[in-house]
């Protein structure tokens, strides 16, 4: 008898046909009550670790093929994130899938009645990966939706080919393939497995195809989750340490050559204190990857030629403070800086997801509060100020995925934190025990007695 294949690489045909046999074979290893189990939710947690920590060389190895992503963002933004979340799984599943018992307040009752809750998986399972972070949002979801009880096809992204084709040799080897399979390729293979029926759906990636899923799932009533991105912004007061936002902007906005979903997008901030920023981040930029950024071995590479030719048409807005620069043979654009944005600019008009940054100033905190506000709501909200009232003004008149203050991009990896947009930049969330949320129906069990 011929083995089912649970990896499907881009070299085999995969239909129709083969996407329902595949989706059936998960749905009957789901019937069986094989996933349910704390057992081997933990047993399929723990070998996941093992594939990142057992494989840490090579999955470098691919990333830097892929994106030129340096050793210490691959350990720290990848592997390291992600084996938080799994290790934060393993020591609470117990406590976050049990039933809870809810109060009986309505009279008439019976003694002795008792309701409560219980967090039942939902079957079979769609993630869908990114390729701007091709490891951890990935394997962060498919931790959720194992430790949840359920089965998954998992689809790693397709422009990070070297990373695709390594997790499609080890997630075989270290999961249950009985419950668990993987597909990689694009459009074709992605629109085949949309077109059957799921019980949940996980996308990470733009809104374009955000709503191609969202309008495939409603076929079947399916559930998703939608993680998808936005113009994040940045407020910086008057009264900031100009240094530390420097720095701390630099560190993440150019972070994997900005391709960031979370990255600081733009900068809103009074005259005076752009000026002094612009000079602060020149300094900060030739601290990090020194005069040259090309030759750099921390600084990231574009992913592709398609995003390349998009990122330098967005260069010609403003003045340029500092970067600039490319090399289409590489995909290299240098970490860029620019000055005298204005709102209608090409550079405001989408998501950047690369490495320049652009500032625009306003007037007070007022004017920068109703600009954000005139915008979709993104995805994050950044803001450097001692001044409590400007923040709570900001979590109170503004609304967005995430707000961090002093320091952006990382809510992302606060496991204790539910991560996700609202409005344009997506809906639903996941991290911890939130994604067992997002993995799980939860049932009210109501139970009286007879006598």
């Amino acid at each position: 008898m011929t083995e089912p294949k649970v990896a499907y690489t881009l070299d085999d045909s995969f239909t129709a046909t083969e996407a329902s046999a595949l989706v059936e074979r998960l749905r009957a290893t789901f019937a069986t009550g094989r996933t349910k189990p704390l057992a081997w939710r933990r047993e399929q947690l723990t070998r996941l670790r093992s594939l990142l920590t057992e494989n840490r060389a090579e999955i470098a190895s691919a990333l830097w093929d892929d994106l030129r992503k340096n050793r210490v963002e691959v350990d720290s933004m990848e592997i390291d994130s992600t084996i938080v979340e799994i290790d934060d799984y393993l020591e609470h599943l117990e406590e976050w899938t049990a039933p809870q018992p809810a109060p009986v307040t309505v009279a008439g009752f019976p003694d002795g009645t008792t309701a409560r809750t219980e967090f039942d998986p939902l079957g079979v399972t769609f993630v869908i990966s990114a390729w701007n972070y091709p490891i951890n949002l990935l394997l962060v979801p498919v931790a959720g939706a194992l430790a949840s009880g359920n089965t998954v096809v998992i689809k790693p992204a397709n422009y990070t080919v070297a990373t695709s084709a390594l997790l499609m040799k080890l997630l075989p080897s270290y999961l249950d393939t009985e419950a668990i399979a993987v597909v990689e390729g694009g459009a074709q293979e992605t629109t085949a497995l949309l077109d059957q029926r799921f019980d949940h759906i996980f996308y990470t990636g733009n809104g374009a195809v955000g709503r191609v899923v969202m309008s495939a799932a409603a076929k079947n009533l399916t559930p998703v989750v939608l993680e998808l991105g936005g113009k994040s912004p940045v407020f910086v007061d008057r009264d900031a340490d100009i240094a530390v936002v420097a720095q701390r902007l630099a560190q993440t906005k150019f972070a994997n050559a900005g391709q960031t979903c979370v990255a600081p997008d733009y900068v809103l901030t009074d005259p005076d204190t752009a000026a002094e920023l612009e000079a602060a981040l020149v300094v900060a930029l030739k601290g990090l990857f020194g005069e040259d950024p090309q030759l750099s071995d921390t600084f990231g590479r574009v992913v592709n030629e398609r995003h390349f030719e998009r990122l330098s048409a967005l260069l010609g807005s403003g003045r340029t403070v500092v970067g600039g620069q490319r090399d289409r043979a590489s995909n290299y654009i240098a970490p860029t800086v620019l000055a005298d944005v204005k709102p209608d600019d090409p550079v405001m008009q989408e998501e950047i997801f690369g490495p320049i940054l652009p500032i625009l100033t306003v007037t007070d905190l007022d004017e920068a509060i109703a600009f954000i506000n005139d915008r979709d709501k993104p995805l994050a909200l950044y803001a450097f100020t001692e001044n409590d009232t400007t923040k709570r003004r900001l979590a109170a008149e503004t609304s967005s995925g995430g707000l961090n203050f002093g320091l952006p991009m990382y809510h992302l990896a606060v496991p204790t934190l539910p991560f996700g947009g609202v409005g344009e930049s997506g809906m639903g969330n996941y991290h911890g025990r939130y994604s067992i949320d997002t993995f799980s129906h939860r049932k009210a069990v109501l139970d009286v007695p007879l006598s």
